[in-house]
């Protein structure tokens, strides 16, 4: 059996030092290569903390990460990330936006001059995919905020990362925007495969784009369930109105009240 891709072991973080915050503690998970994974839990538990583990960002102050095999000492090169708010250079034309990482990740940063025309290619792409054809001379600020997430999505996605790690990227947006981008990043999904891990506080949105969502406990957050998601892909917005889909929205919600009735219950005097 292959070893997962991803492999969080005990892992720890306090803020702060020792008397600080013990944002995360005893959080293990594992994600196969190219599996979808959600991440949902109460506010506060930990999720982005878990999400600047993986990437490297910050090192754990317990425990280990380890992604392809390796441990993670650092920012990591065969990661994208998208966040809620898209960060976009709004000096930056939507194609320099989405070419960005290529001047920034080896090996092609160093190659971007000799392979400039074929990198382009692949950003054009991109963008085609997403519906963004044509957009590629506009500035930010020319762009609707649905727009510029799909930008943001293939900017994180142009370095044809194998691990893609999404912190509410859909959070900021109305429910139709947010239900369109859906599609747009399960169609992204299924033609590239990368390995997905997404944050989120919206559970009908982690049933309807993963393939396991994973339940966080309340501070210090740790993973206390997990939920398989029995619907094939391609999934179409209609699933949701169906009984079973709600019924796993349902549980979910269920499981994250009783995590956070049970720390107000030992925080009671």
């Amino acid at each position: 059996m292959a070893a997962p891709f991803l492999q969080i072991d005990g892992v720890a973080m306090r803020y702060g030092g020792v008397e600080g915050t013990l944002a995360l503690s005893g959080t293990s998970l594992d994600v196969a290569e190219g599996e979808f994974v959600a991440v949902v839990g109460p506010s506060g538990c930990g999720k982005s903390t878990l999400m600047r583990l993986v990437t490297g960002l910050w090192p754990p102050t317990e425990g280990t990460v380890i992604v392809d095999g390796r441990e993670v000492a650092g920012p990591l090169s065969i990661a994208g990330m998208a966040f809620q708010n898209p960060t976009l250079l709004p000096w930056r034309s939507i194609l320099d936006n989405v070419m960005l990482p290529l001047e920034v990740v080896q090996p092609h940063r160093r190659e971007l001059r000799a392979k400039r025309g074929s990198y382009e290619r692949h950003a054009r792409a991109l963008l085609r995919l997403v519906g963004l054809e044509g957009f590629e001379a506009k500035f930010p600020w020319q762009l609707s905020g649905g727009m510029q997430q799909r930008a943001s999505l293939c900017r994180a996605l142009v370095h044809d990362p194998r691990l893609l790690m999404l912190d509410e990227p859909f959070g900021a947006l109305d429910v139709f925007t947010r239900e369109d981008l859906w599609d747009v990043l399960q169609d992204v999904w299924l033609a590239k495969k990368p390995t997905v891990v997404l944050v989120t506080h919206d559970l009908k949105e982690a049933v309807y784009l993963s393939d396991r969502v994973l339940i966080m406990s309340a501070r210090p957050g740790r993973i206390i369930a997990e939920r398989r998601v029995p619907y094939p892909r391609p999934r179409r917005l209609d699933l949701t109105y169906e009984a079973g889909f709600q019924a796993i929205v349902h549980e979910l919600r269920d499981r994250i009240s009783d995590a956070r009735r049970a720390v107000e219950a030992s925080d009671a005097p």
